[in-house]
Formats: C-alpha cells, structure tokens, sequence
C-alpha cells in the first residue's frame, strides 16, 4: 500500500457503464487503484477488457458511472465542468497511438497549444515549447508541419505536447503502436528520460511486453478491474 503523503491518485471502486442497442455493457466494475508521484505504470490487458476506458475516466475525458477518483486527494468526479476542463489542461498531459497534431500549425505551434488554451503569456508557452522540443530532440524541427515529420518526429511533438504544462500526469494509450521497432525503442527512452527529469507519473496502456516488462509496474486489466503483476509478465 502506497504511503498516503505519496499519493497522487486514490481510485476507490471505479464503475463505467455504457448502454449500447438497450444492453449494459459493464466494463469497469469496482476498480481500485493507488498510485504514488512520479510512478511508471504499464497497463496490459486483453482487446476489449476496457484499457482505453480506463485511460478516459481517470483522464477526466470520460465520466465514470459511480466512485471516486481523487487527485492528490482532491475528489475529481465532483468538479463542475469548468474546473475539471481546468485541472485537466494543467494536471494531466496526453499521448495517443494516433498522435492528434493539428496538421496546419507547426511543430511548435502544436506544442504550445495547451499554453494557448489557457491564455498563458505567449513568450513563456514558446520559451517552454522550445526548451521541451529540443529536449525530445526537434530543436531542428521547429518549424515544421506533421505532414513534413517522420511518424516518430510526429509522436515526439505529442509527447513534447503533453509535456510543456509540466503536469503531474502523462497518460499515453498505444504511444508506439504504429512505429516501427527501432522508433518505437526511442520513444521508450524518452519516457523514461522524462520521467526521471520531471517526476512525472506515467500511465502506459501497451501490448508492447518487452516495454512492460521495463516498467518499474505492470497492471493487469481483466474482468473491470486491476491487479499487480510481477516483472511485466502477461
């Protein structure tokens, strides 16, 4: 059990529901989950056991049906939309398997747009999107549009994106799944590396094993919940 002061998520018999053609379709049933600040967590699972799901309920993108989600133990379900679309620009960084860059802004535009979102200063969200991009190693590339990137140049701008809020979370669903091996390693790394430069939580929802297996902790999604597995294996 994490110690308390440690904690940045406190999830207490998460539920989600969705009726689909007048069936209930239950996919997270009574889920319980700790994690502590600047933790690394692969989340495997089979296809369909609800991995993208959970992403979007603890993401806030998703309301759950029942429980309770709290945030450095502040009840998150219980925010108004505002300040939940608030906490979320600012406590939560994403990164998806389709990588969702804004195809006519430039590489550097793309990550300064949470910045934008929240009407930061425009000198401080570039000074921050340039220092984040030449760390992810696009300091060449600033300028640049999607269609003129690599698909790993793509991903880093995604990462270089859910990055520049400095948030205390990063929750990536198939980051690499359409990379190949040797991109999809670099990635990899450049988790990691963030992950040890900022202390920022991570949340990794891969059928990737041998990226799981790296993980300091795997968990396991099966019949709408989580459960700890040893050294990556599933």
């Amino acid at each position: 059990m994490p110690d308390s002061q440690e904690l940045l998520l406190d999830i207490t018999n998460l539920h989600k529901e969705f009726i689909h053609r007048g069936e209930r379709i239950r996919v997270l049933i009574g889920l319980d989950l700790q994690i502590k600040q600047g933790e690394m967590c692969a989340v495997v699972g089979a296809s369909g056991a609800g991995k993208s799901t959970f992403l979007h309920v603890v993401g806030t993108l998703d309301n759950p049906t029942s429980g309770q989600i709290l945030c450095r133990g502040k009840n998150i379900t219980l925010f108004p939309q505002k300040a939940l679309s608030d906490f979320r620009n600012r406590t939560i960084g994403f990164v998806f398997q389709f990588h969702h860059l804004l195809p006519e802004f430039t590489a550097l535009e793309n990550t300064m747009m949470p910045g934008m979102i929240q009407r930061m200063n425009h000198d401080d969200i570039e000074r921050r999107a340039k220092n984040i991009l030449e760390e992810v190693g696009l300091s060449h590339r600033l300028t640049h549009k999607p269609g003129e990137l690599s698909g790993g140049e793509q991903q880093r701008v995604a990462l270089a994106r859910a990055l520049v809020m400095e948030p205390a979370l990063i929750l990536a669903d198939e980051p690499t799944g359409n990379l190949d091996r040797e991109t999809s390693d670099g990635i990899h790394e450049l988790f990691f590396s963030m992950n040890r430069r900022y202390n920022t939580t991570m949340i990794l929802v891969t059928h990737n094993r041998d990226l799981a297996a790296r993980m300091p902790r795997t968990l396991m999604l099966e019949d709408g919940k989580v459960h700890d597995v040893e050294n990556g294996v599933f």
